[in-house]
């Protein structure tokens, strides 16, 4: 069972926080936290993992057309992983969109842990992409719910919290499982995305533009391109074809 906003511990509230709400949505972007391994603390918006996220989801909120793709947060009742919890919360806040919104397609950008809940959360159905920024991946992370949908792995080669080696590993195990999946590495980047920051960002715009991509070469919501234009030819696609992980 998911987490509802009505059995949420002693947190209270919604799973679900919305930063950006167009007048229509056709699409929306969620972001995931990081955390501790285990920890039934209640997690505030003001914990470094959470501040962490604001300009990631900046950067995302600057590549997506703001009228119609929606921008939120998964709000964890807890700081830890312990069995799962976060990955619970974001599927009860992808309940909840689905019933405000519809069946939208959504991609999850997710930190570090929130990374890890972001994969577990992806057998959602609305989910169509996954943005994994440094992800804490243990050897026997499930894949097989990535089947048919895409990810993208961005890690610093100079991670010292979580292994940028199992990143890549993950990946290939689920391009294997019928993922259409990529990995990215940082040069110099560590784990907080505090070295080469900017181009942390400019990263998470330009994957985020294109795992909300049609697949038909447009974007959801653009109205200035076009099937004719072709397929995209960025980050995300160079590492998605790419034998070995792509280095920037």
């Amino acid at each position: 069972m998911t987490a509802t906003a009505q059995d949420r511990g002693g947190t209270g509230g919604s799973p679900l926080r919305v930063r950006q709400l167009p007048p229509r949505v056709r699409a929306a972007v969620l972001a995931l936290r990081g955390g501790q391994e285990e920890s039934r603390a209640p997690s505030r918006c003001w914990h470094p993992a959470a501040l962490r996220m604001r300009p990631v989801l900046r950067s995302a909120a600057s590549a997506v057309p703001s009228g119609h793709v929606l921008l939120g947060e998964v709000r964890y009742r807890y700081r830890g992983w312990n069995e799962g919890d976060p990955a619970q919360d974001a599927l009860a806040a992808l309940d909840e969109l689905t019933a405000a919104h519809g069946e939208v397609p959504v991609v999850l950008i997710g930190h570090s842990m929130g990374g890890r809940a972001a994969l577990a959360a992806s057998r959602h159905p609305q989910v169509t992409g996954v943005l994994a920024l440094a992800p804490w991946v243990v050897e026997d992370e499930p894949v097989d719910q990535l089947r048919g949908r895409s990810l993208v792995v961005v890690h610093g080669d100079r991670d010292r919290v979580t292994s940028p080696a199992a990143s890549v590993a993950y990946v290939r195990r689920a391009r294997a499982r019928g993922a259409s999946a990529g990995a990215v590495l940082v040069r110099g980047g560590d784990h907080a995305m505090l070295r080469r920051a900017g181009l942390w960002h400019r990263s998470v715009a330009e994957i985020t533009a294109d795992l909300l991509s049609d697949g038909e070469g447009g974007e959801l919501g653009a109205p200035g391109r076009t099937p004719e234009d072709g397929p995209r030819t960025g980050l995300a696609a160079r590492s998605m074809t790419s034998t070995d992980p792509v280095m920037v």
